[in-house]
């Protein structure tokens, strides 16, 4: 049975069964890799996407449940022309380990959709859910507060 999405404005047909977890559709069905398994349970959010601008855990969505387009760390940006977020991110060099980052700037990246000047409670509200093993906080909360700063100025 074939099922067709869209995923970071390109469509694809995968032959998945609906029941499949839109992560692993993601990364075997399609290979984009940069979205992370990290629990399965949806409480680190290593595997957060988004579906038409809202963050969700991949790992709990199934492929029959998707209601819009997809879009992945590697449809927020480009290597010539980085979101802001990514460039923040290098900035203040977030990433240690690096496993969380793309659930992190995804989720970040809604939430500054939906606030485009968010405070730190803001920020620690809407990232509670991501896990970062490594300790980055600060420095995640520093590279939002940033990329709000420049997408404002944009």
């Amino acid at each position: 049975m074939s099922t067709s999405l869209t995923v970071n404005g390109t469509a694809h047909s995968v032959d998945l069964p609906p029941e499949v977890p839109l992560l692993w559709v993601l990364r075997d069905g399609i290979g984009l890799t940069g979205t992370k398994f990290g629990c399965g349970v949806a409480a680190c959010g290593a595997c957060t996407v988004q579906i038409d601008g809202q963050a969700v855990r991949s790992c709990q969505v199934t492929l029959g449940d998707v209601w819009g387009e997809v879009t992945t760390i590697e449809g927020l940006g480009t290597p010539d022309a980085m979101h802001a977020l990514q460039q923040a991110w290098v900035a203040h060099q977030v990433a240690q380990c690096g496993y969380c980052q793309s659930g992190q700037i995804m989720q970040a990246a809604s939430l500054l959709a939906e606030n485009p000047a968010p405070t730190d409670a803001d920020i620690d509200d809407a990232m509670q859910g991501n896990l970062c093993r490594c300790g980055t906080y600060p420095r995640i909360r520093a590279a939002i507060h940033d990329a709000a700063r420049n997408l404002k100025e944009a």
